[in-house]
């Protein structure tokens, strides 16, 4: 079993930056992909970004390519996801998940096994 918390979300103005991390317990993160998605109010979860954890291999969705960043931190069995030039269409609960079977990373929710509880992030325009 992996547990995963996420933390760094709030409040910020359009133009700002967050730093959102993804931190897992239990067992490590050694031989799983990582995901970012994202939910707002009535919409369809999307995907935001994923991370190969053996290499840096990752990719992310239309809407945040290069804008934000996934890395990760094997010693502290931690990702994370740098957001710059925040928009308010980015407010959105954003989740962490880690995916066994995926190892190179995926974009969809169904491929993914475990999920964090979700961070909240409000960008005010």
């Amino acid at each position: 079993q992996v547990q995963l918390v996420e933390s760094g979300g709030g409040l910020v103005q359009a133009g700002g930056s967050l730093r959102l991390s993804c931190t897992a317990s239990g067992r490590t993160f050694s031989t799983y992909s990582v995901g970012w998605f994202r939910q707002a109010p009535g919409k369809e979860r999307e995907f935001v970004a994923t991370i190969r954890w053996l290499g840096s291999y990752s990719f992310y969705g239309d809407s945040v390519k290069g804008r934000f960043t996934i890395s990760r931190d094997y010693a502290k069995n931690t990702v994370y996801l740098q957001m710059n030039s925040l928009k308010p269409e980015d407010t959105a609960v954003y989740y962490c998940a880690a995916s066994v079977s995926r190892v190179g990373g995926s974009s969809r929710p169904g491929d993914y096994d475990y999920w964090g509880q979700g961070t909240q992030v409000t960008v005010s325009s």
